[in-house]
């Protein structure tokens, strides 16, 4: 590991901790040359290809989850900083599951069960992008096929 401030390539580690935020370990780290002291973050590197519906594969994103995510959320309760656990809740399910290549409609349908969970709006928001309803039906179906009581709760 690299000093940041002398460049030397020799350090200790003083301090170990996992680092839940971000499914890795933060290390603190002395230089052995100049003695200065800096925080290094390691995190697993989730070697995941989603597959397109056009069939082409591209490497999974977390950002881009996020990105479609906090679309779906705006002016909902659902806060940037639940968005960033929905992402990171499904990141770790990915993870567990040792996949190594997702659709994205099982993508999809995954970030549509945690919205469901939280919020039926934000739900039916990424839903009407997800599925690319073509008509009011297919809204009100997806509305009616959520639990009646939180569709009447959270729609007022």
């Amino acid at each position: 590991m690299k000093c940041p401030f002398c460049k030397h390539e020799e350090s200790k580690v003083t301090d170990s901790r996992t680092a839940s935020d971000i499914h890795g370990i933060r290390r603190r780290r002395e230089c052995l040359k100049c003695s200065k002291r800096f925080t290094t973050f390691e995190t697993v590197d989730l070697l995941l290809q989603v597959k397109k519906r056009s069939g082409t594969y591209e490497d999974f994103q977390p950002d881009k989850l996020i990105r479609g995510l906090d679309n779906a959320c705006r002016h909902s309760r659902i806060g940037h900083a639940a968005v960033r656990k929905i992402a990171e809740d499904i990141t770790k399910e990915l993870s567990d599951s040792n996949a190594r290549v997702i659709t994205a409609e099982k993508l999809g349908d995954l970030a549509m069960k945690y919205l469901q969970e939280r919020d039926v709006v934000a739900y039916i928001r990424f839903a009407c992008v997800y599925k690319r309803f073509k008509d009011i039906d297919d809204v009100i179906d997806a509305i009616q096929s959520t639990n009646p009581k939180d569709a009447a709760t959270d729609c007022v």
